[in-house]
């Protein structure tokens, strides 16, 4: 294929903007261990509480769902959270978030211990994720048809986390 080809064939292609959909902050509770397996060393986080925030609506994270970590190396986290929130209008929605944390080996052992970083430190933590969303409400229904993407920071007791949606 010569190169005139290529920038007619992919000249109609749009490029994917992001907007905001929303921020949370996600209150855990104290990991529970499995400890290492073969995959790597396995974590379940519980998800106690939280509030998330977009453009003209709230909701509430709902307790009782839970981050499902995999340690795979010193430097790398899978993350796969999984929970509910309902909004002030009485909606629920069930979030599933696949994340990837990386970063420098000794802030990564800090997180997994629930310390605290600073501004510095927390800049060289990669935290991306991609949620997605499934809903019962027709309003909402739009989320559960679109593609959404997300940086994320850990503190002690929360996670915070800002959404996007892609157009």
């Amino acid at each position: 294929m010569t190169n005139a080809m290529t920038a007619d064939v992919f000249s109609n292609l749009a490029i994917p903007r992001q907007s905001f959909f929303a921020d949370l902050s996600v209150t855990v509770g104290a990991p529970q261990e499995v400890g290492r397996t073969a995959q790597g060393f396995r974590r379940v986080i519980p998800i106690t509480g939280g509030i998330a925030t977009g453009v003209g609506w709230t909701a509430h994270v709902l307790a009782g769902g839970a981050d499902f970590q995999l340690v795979v190396s010193d430097r790398l986290a899978l993350l796969d959270a999984r929970y509910c929130l309902q909004t002030d209008g009485g909606d629920l929605i069930f979030v599933q978030n696949r994340a990837v944390r990386s970063g420098p080996p000794e802030l990564m052992a800090k997180l997994l211990r629930g310390e605290l970083l600073d501004a510095p430190s927390t800049a060289q933590i990669y935290f991306r994720c991609s949620p997605t969303f499934e809903t019962a409400s027709p309003a909402l229904r739009w989320i559960t048809e679109r593609i959404f993407t997300g940086a994320g920071e850990r503190h002690p007791d929360k996670v915070v986390m800002r959404f996007f949606a892609l157009e």
